[in-house]
């Protein structure tokens, strides 16, 4: 009866400071809302026109209004030869990406966790940190004025080294490595210092006592750095094979041309040109939702594959 009676005034006593603890940190919960606001409005509330993918939209009508029509449209979808290629450019351009861009800041993050000089780390943080302000339209414009085949810094320069110029940005064998490259030096900066803070929170005690063990910096790397900052790199892992099938839309818009479609179109500038160009809003909206259920279906195999292997993941 009476640990009844404790567990009930517990209860109560749990409810009642609840607003208490809201009104504590009310400012906390305050900064929230611009966050809440974007993901409410440009996240959850464009799910809506999901529905166009079911239906044979007539703008007249609206989306609700509009005749529903199965699943026409991702037989339609699967029937496009077209399809399969811009689906295998974006794995391709995806993937080269993943294996060659992940990896990168998690290396540079370590290299500046060796330099001791704070000045000169804190210097070279910044110069890395900037290209990550530089939108696509205008890195496009520097990129084209380098890498012109005629007048071009970089081809300058290989026709005074005496080799032929390369046309980095015309020719489809060159063009996705192009966009790697361009990519891994825009980006790596962001990342660099998401990985460099959770190097930071590795307890420094631990580098001591492997020093008296007589532990070198390889092996300091191996079974201190890598360990502590591993549960970081699972969740950006995941959180990169979960946007798989993004292979950065602003970027291959800016830069690619019908010259290198072979290789550069891949399915958000596909959905472009069908929904915007061409009125097709019904059809670019299941190859959408396709690639959006593609995502979500990798991000937890991901996540699970994480799980079993003794890591957190995102969830």
């Amino acid at each position: 009866m009476i640990a009844n009676t404790d567990k009930t005034l517990a209860i109560g006593k749990g409810k009642s400071s609840l607003p208490a603890y809201f009104w504590k940190h009310k400012y906390l919960y305050l900064m929230l809302i611009p966050g809440i606001l974007y993901y409410a409005i440009f996240c959850y509330g464009p799910m809506y026109g999901a529905v166009m993918a079911f239906k044979d939209f007539n703008p007249l009508k609206g989306i609700m209004g509009s005749p529903w029509v199965g699943l026409k449209h991702f037989r339609q979808l699967f029937a496009l030869d077209k399809f399969y290629n811009v689906f295998w450019n974006t794995l391709s351009i995806s993937f080269t990406r993943l294996v060659f861009g992940f990896p990168f800041p998690i290396i540079i993050a370590l290299l500046l966790n060796e330099i001791k000089n704070t000045r000169l780390r804190s210097s070279i943080q910044t110069a890395i940190y900037i290209p990550n302000f530089i939108s696509w339209v205008v890195l496009g414009g520097i990129m084209v004025n380098l890498l012109s085949v005629e007048n071009g810094a970089v081809n300058s320069l290989l026709k005074a080294l005496g080799a032929k110029p390369i046309a980095f940005l015309s020719d489809e064998k060159y063009f996705v490595p192009t966009m790697v490259v361009s990519m891994i030096w825009k980006t790596f900066g962001y990342n660099t210092i998401i990985y460099f803070a959770a190097l930071t929170g590795i307890d420094s005690q631990l580098y001591e006592a492997a020093k008296v063990d007589g532990a070198g910096r390889l092996r300091q790397l191996i079974h201190i750095t890598l360990p502590g900052i591993m549960p970081i790199i699972i969740v950006m892992f995941i959180i990169r094979i979960g946007n798989i099938m993004q292979a950065g839309f602003e970027q291959v818009f800016v830069l690619y041309h019908p010259g290198v479609y072979g290789t550069a179109d891949i399915i958000d500038t596909y959905v472009y040109r069908i929904g915007l160009q061409e009125g097709k809003f019904e059809f670019s909206a299941a190859v959408g939702l396709f690639k959006s259920l593609i995502n979500f279906a990798l991000i937890v195999i991901a996540n699970r594959l994480a799980r079993m292997a003794g890591e957190e993941g995102v969830y």
